[in-house]
C-alpha cells in the first residue's frame, strides 16, 4: 500500500472529525460523519492512477501547527485585522506598524515546525518521484512549513514571510535574520494596549544590493495586489496536466486560488477535499 492510501484514512478520520484513528469503532464513525459522495475506494483507484498530482493547501493545513491566522473573528493583532495592515496603503502610511506586525509574524514562525500533513505530503512527494509521477504543492501560505517539511516543488502563490522585496530596485532576497533589523528586536508585541514603536523609515530593513539602500517590504501579495504573474503562470501550467487535484485545509473562498480546484474540476479531473468541513466549493468536486 502506497504512503498516501493510508494517509487517505487518517486524512478523512482526523481532519473531517477532528478525531485519531486509534480504533476501528473511531474509523467507522469518522466515515459516517464524512459527506456521503466520499468514497475511499474510489479515491484510492484514482490515486493509483494519477500521473501529475496537483495539491493546493491553504491555513488548514497548518492550524495544527499553531499557525495564527489573522482571518475571521478575533484575528487581530493589537487593534487591527490583518486587513488592515496587509495593504500597500497601510506600508506607505505607517511603514514601522507594518513592519512590526510582520516582524511579530517572524518571530512566531521561526518557532513553528511542520505537522503530520505537511510530512505526508512531502513524503508523498519523495516516494512517487521514484516512480516517474509528479505531485506540486500550490499552497497559499507564506510560513514555508511545506519547505521545512521536504517538498520540493512549491509554488507559493502569496509569497513567503522569508523573503523581502526592495520599493525602490525591486530586488527578491530570501532573509532568514531574527531580527531582520536590530531596531525591530523585541518589537511587535500583540498585546492591544502595546504602543506603536514608530521607527524611522532609515531603521527600517534596507536594500542590501550595492548602492541601493532602499526601504524593504515583506515579499506577500498583500490585499489589493494581484499574484505574481510568474508564479501564476507556473500554477496555471501544473493545473493543465494534472490528472487529480487534492484540496487541503482551505475554505475555498479567497480568489484567484478559490477557483483552481472548480477549474481543474470543470475539465473533469478528480478532486479529492479534506476539510474540517464541507466549503463553498465542496458541492463541485467529485
Amino acid at each position: 500500500m502506497c504512503l498516501f492510501q493510508s494517509t487517505a484514512r487518517r486524512l478523512v478520520s482526523q481532519v473531517h472529525c477532528g478525531l485519531k484513528a486509534s480504533s476501528l469503532k473511531k474509523q467507522k464513525f469518522c466515515l459516517e460523519m464524512a459527506r456521503p459522495s466520499s468514497n475511499m475506494a474510489d479515491f484510492r483507484e484514482v490515486f493509483a492512477k494519477a500521473k501529475h498530482i496537483a495539491i493546493i493547501t491553504g491555513a488548514g493545513v497548518s492550524a495544527e501547527s499553531g499557525v495564527p491566522t489573522f482571518r475571521g473573528a478575533g484575528g487581530f493583532w493589537r487593534k487591527w485585522q490583518a486587513q488592515e495592515l496587509a495593504t500597500p496603503g497601510a506600508f506607505a502610511r505607517n511603514p514601522s506598524r507594518v513592519w512590526e506586525f510582520y516582524h511579530y509574524r517572524r518571530e512566531v514562525m521561526l518557532s513553528k515546525h511542520p505537522n503530520p500533513a505537511h510530512i505526508a505530503i512531502a513524503e508523498c512527494e519523495k516516494r512517487l518521484s521514484k516512480q516517474g509521477r509528479s505531485v506540486v504543492v500550490i499552497t497559499q501560505n507564506i510560513d514555508e512549513l511545506h519547505r521545512k517539511a521536504g517538498t520540493k516543488h512549491l509554488l507559493e502563490i502569496h509569497g513567503s514571510l522569508f523573503k523581502t522585496r526592495c520599493t525602490s530596485c525591486g530586488n527578491v532576497a530570501a532573509n532568514y535574520k531574527s531580527p531582520i533589523c536590530p531596531a525591530l528586536a523585541g518589537k511587535g508585541a500583540p498585546d492591544p494596549d502595546t504602543e506603536d514603536a514608530a521607527i524611522p523609515v532609515e531603521d527600517l530593513p534596507q536594500c542590501e544590493e550595492d548602492g541601493c539602500n532602499g526601504l524593504l517590504r515583506p515579499h506577500v501579495v498583500w490585499f489589493g495586489e494581484a499574484l505574481d504573474p510568474g508564479v501564476l503562470t507556473a500554477v496555471e501550467k501544473e493545473l493543465d496536466i494534472c490528472d487529480l487535484c487534492l484540496v487541503v485545509g482551505t475554505s475555498s473562498v479567497v480568489y484567484p486560488a478559490a477557483m483552481f480546484a472548480p477549474q481543474v474540476s470543470a475539465r473533469g479531473v478528480p478532486v479529492a477535499e479534506f476539510n474540517m468541513e464541507p466549503t463553498p466549493a465542496t458541492n463541485r468536486f467529485r
